[in-house]
């Protein structure tokens, strides 16, 4: 048994509380990773891990275990690389998460870039506007748009994303320009909201610093930022949507900004981490990269 390999899996598995899942992020077998896990805790001669048909968790020798575990796996990162120089020297696997639209307008179309410095390197990107489990899905680092609630995570602020109000031409020739908060009453609203069945806000603005929102009719309703974009561009109405996500289809003319005096509050994104004492050198290099990225898109505050 490769030990430190039978850290990895058991890791890995704590974090996804999945063998299967846990298996396919590494590219394993399901019976090498639930074999090694094995030999582990008959090495330790202590149970790791609940195991039931339904679900699988750490017990509370697997619970400390598995905190030191990630941050020896994260001393070991930081060793192999402590003596490679040059850019090529870049290897492993990195798992990240961002916004859907992010993702296809902005990191992807530069990622060539980023890997013929290092042809080594294996990313990973999930490109949903939920917001995943940084620990329990396995993310090396996640790219997060809004406030932020997870304390057991590190926060590494990159600026704020300026919110404008946008139209298509095509609905401007349908219900004319909004000049005024009070033109709102007549004109429509792509309604965007997390979990489908919940409440729109309305149209957000700001008023001497204080966030406040108008309650507005549209016939449509979405819950991720491709078809929110999709959505305004098809003429459904008014849609508030940062600028590194638009300005592309505003310079092509599929878009216009309007009320530009009654701006959203803009939203802080961020770099989001787990909270161990040393990050692996390829996680570091990507997170300095997407930070230099988002320079062109973000407000420093």
């Amino acid at each position: 048994m490769n030990r430190l390999d039978a850290m990895q899996s058991f890791v890995r598995v704590a974090e996804l509380a999945s063998f299967t899942k846990a298996a396919d992020s590494l590219g394993l077998p399901k019976a090498s990773v639930s074999t090694s896990i094995q030999q582990l805790e008959s090495m330790l001669n202590t149970r790791l891990l609940h195991r039931t048909t339904r679900k699988v968790q750490l017990t509370q020798d697997g619970q400390v275990y598995y905190e030191r575990c990630k941050d020896l796996l994260a001393d070991m990162d930081e060793l192999e690389g402590l003596f490679q120089q040059g850019a090529s020297n870049l290897t492993g696997r990195l798992r990240v998460d961002m916004p859907s639209n992010m993702a296809k307008m902005r990191v992807i179309p530069r990622l060539p870039e980023l890997l013929a410095q290092h042809p080594q390197l294996q990313v990973e990107i999930s490109s949903t506007d939920r917001r995943v489990d940084v620990i329990r899905e396995g993310f090396d680092c996640v790219v997060r748009v809004g406030k932020l609630s997870d304390s057991s995570l590190i926060a590494r602020p990159l600026g704020k994303l300026e919110l404008l109000n946008c139209v298509s031409p095509d609905y401007i020739a349908q219900f004319g320009t909004p000049q005024t908060l009070d033109d709102l009453a007549n004109h429509q609203l792509v309604h965007y909201v997390t979990t489908l069945g919940s409440k729109s806000p309305g149209f957000e603005y700001t008023d001497q610093g204080d966030v406040k929102f108008i309650a507005m009719t549209g016939n449509i309703t979405v819950n991720n930022s491709d078809a929110y974009s999709a959505a305004c561009i098809a003429g459904f109405g008014i849609a508030q949507i940062p600028r590194i996500g638009v300005q592309d289809y505003l310079a092509q003319g599929k878009l216009v900004e309007v009320l530009k005096n009654y701006r959203a509050e803009s939203m802080p994104v961020s770099l989001i981490y787990p909270n161990r004492r040393n990050l692996s050198r390829r996680v570091q290099v990507f997170m300095d990269w997407i930070a230099t990225l988002m320079t062109d898109y973000v407000d420093i505050q």
